[in-house]
Parts: structure tokens; sequence; C-alpha cells
């Protein structure tokens, strides 16, 4: 290599994985199915016990080391086997717990444009937070650059809410979502968002 030549960039992603991220290996993944289009993104809110933020119960419920004695509201997930692919926490730093090559298990019950079982042939990303709530604006840059850097490597198509996979079921992200805000900094025209949520402008 020529003393000139700028230096070769890392790659972004290595089987999967997300190199701006931490690395919390979850149990609870699967291959996905033979031919599924990674063309759809999930997005999610969490927070363990709901509404305390910046502990590790959300890690440890990821990767089955939760102890369900901990806090009363655990008693009602006690035996959850769940993950996500990525968590950005209050003040954005990012965990990756499931390679975005294999099947998550953080959708549940679902369908969406026209197809059951988002699993399959999602990426899920859990935001710190409650579902109502605002987000912080450092979740916003941690999570526009993560949205990014998936639609170069994968074929994305939808960017939905649990709430538009699981209606009646799921209510997260929730009203303080700005969808808007997202659109924007990804510059994506509104097909790729439900419909309605582009109107919302929460902040």
């Amino acid at each position: 290599m020529n003393p000139s030549d700028p230096p070769e960039q890392a790659p972004l992603w290595i089987d999967g994985w997300y190199q701006f991220a931490g690395r919390l290996v979850s149990p609870n993944y699967g291959p996905r199915p033979a031919g599924a289009q990674t063309d759809l993104i999930v997005l999610h809110s969490i927070s363990l016990p709901p509404g305390q933020y910046g502990g590790d119960e959300v890690p440890r419920l990821f990767t089955n080391q939760l102890d369900w004695n901990q806090h009363p509201y655990f008693k009602s997930i006690q035996g959850m086997e769940v993950s996500s692919h990525f968590f950005i926490r209050r003040q954005g730093e990012l965990v990756q717990f499931v390679s975005a090559n294999d099947r998550a298990w953080h959708a549940g019950v679902s369908s969406y444009r026209g197809r059951n079982n988002c699993n399959d042939d999602s990426i899920g990303i859990e935001l710190e937070g409650v579902e109502g709530d605002l987000f912080e604006n450092s979740q916003y840059d941690t999570l526009a650059g993560l949205c990014a850097a998936i639609l170069q490597r994968y074929p994305i198509a939808h960017i939905a809410g649990h709430e538009h996979v699981a209606p009646g079921r799921k209510t997260d992200p929730g009203s303080g979502f700005d969808w808007p805000l997202l659109q924007q900094c990804l510059g994506l025209a509104p097909q790729y968002f439900p419909a309605g949520v582009l109107a919302k402008n929460t902040r």
C-alpha cells in the first residue's frame, strides 16, 4: 500500500454485528426463515421497572439474567425469554444483543404490510423510555445513525412501531415518539412510515 493512500475503513457490519454498538449476546434468538427479506425496522420502548432509567435490568432481561425477586413488577414478567437486536439508553449509548442477520424475539404476535410474524424479517430497536413520554435528543441522534447504517446494509422498506405491528396489544413507542423528526433525519419518503404518524410532531 502506498503511504499516501488513505487508511482503509473498518466495515460497519461484521456478520450482522454493528461495529459502533456495545455487544451483549442474548441467548434468545434463532435463524430467520429461508428466503426472508429483512425489510422492516420495528421501534419499541422499554424500561425496567417501568419509568426507571439507567439500571442494568433491561440488558439482564434480554440475557436471561434478571432477578425476578428484585422488584414486585418483575413477578408479572417472570420467565419471559425476549430480546431485541438493539437497545438505546437515555444518554444515547447503543447496545446490541442479537446479530441483525438472525431473528430476535421482540415483536411477538404481529402483522404488518400483509405479513405475519414480524420477527422473521425485521430488526428490533428498543428505546429506553415509557410510551407516552418524550425521548431524549441523544436517543434520536443514535437512532438516526443506526437506522442509516441499517438502511445501507439491509433492504429496509418500512419503519414502524410495535404499536403498528401489534395494534391493540402493544402501545409503544407511543405518542411521545417524534416520527417527523426521524423522517427528517433519515430523508426518507413518507411511504416508509405508518399512515398518519408524520402529521404528529410531539416536540
